[in-house]
C-alpha cells in the first residue's frame, strides 16, 4: 500500500506541474500573439503615415499648395547666411 502512494503520489504532482506549466504558456503564447498583432497593425499605420509625410512635403506639392491656398499670403525673402556651429 505505501509503495502504491509512494507512486501515485509523485505522478498526480507532476500531472499537476505540467497542468500548470502548460496553462502558463498558453497565456504566454496569447500575449505574445497579441502584441504581435499589435505591432503589424502600428506599423501599417506607420508605414501608410510616412508615404502620406512624404508625398505631402514633396518640393512639387508645397509649391501647388503654396499657390492654390496662400497665392497673397506668402512672399519671397532673402536666404541669409548661415552660421556654422
Amino acid at each position: 500500500m505505501i509503495k502504491k502512494v509512494l507512486i501515485i503520489f509523485p505522478l498526480i504532482l507532476i500531472i499537476i506541474f505540467t497542468t500548470l506549466t502548460k496553462n502558463s504558456t498558453k497565456k504566454l503564447d496569447k500575449k505574445i500573439f497579441e502584441a504581435q498583432e499589435n505591432i503589424r497593425a502600428l506599423n501599417d499605420i506607420y508605414e501608410l503615415v510616412l508615404l502620406d509625410y512624404n508625398y505631402l512635403t514633396s518640393p512639387s506639392k508645397l509649391m501647388e499648395y503654396s499657390q492654390k491656398y496662400f497665392e497673397e499670403d506668402l512672399k519671397k525673402k532673402k536666404n541669409f547666411r548661415t552660421k556654422n556651429i
